[in-house]
């Protein structure tokens, strides 16, 4: 059983950081996989933020890039989602991903002006 558990959401002004963090555990490395952070905002679709694939290549919507960050540990079988110059419309549900299959329960991030 895999299990995705993120942390470290919360309320910042804008211009502020954000540090999230996915631990995963159970049958799963995310040294081999790849792995994504998603957010759902408000009356929109889920949407991709950035991923880093089991090679280390990144990848990151048009829209956070320059201000997030995507990392991964593998020792600690963990990934992590730095989040810089936030503005508002980030303000959003994030959810950990791996393998395009499992899911973490999402942590909400809320940014105000």
């Amino acid at each position: 059983q895999v299990q995705l558990v993120e942390s470290g959401g919360g309320l910042v002004q804008a211009g502020g950081s954000l540090r999230l963090s996915c631990a995963a555990s159970g049958s799963i490395l995310i040294s081999r996989n790849v792995m994504g952070w998603y957010r759902r905002a408000p009356g929109k679709q889920r949407e991709l933020v950035a991923r880093i694939t089991s090679d280390g290549t990144t990848d990151y919507a048009d829209s956070v890039k320059g201000r997030f960050t995507i990392s991964r540990d593998n020792a600690k079988n963990t990934v992590t989602l730095q989040m810089n110059s936030l503005k508002p419309e980030d303000t959003a549900v994030y959810y950990c991903n791996s393998a395009y299959i499992y899911w973490g329960q999402g942590t909400q991030v809320t940014v105000s002006s």
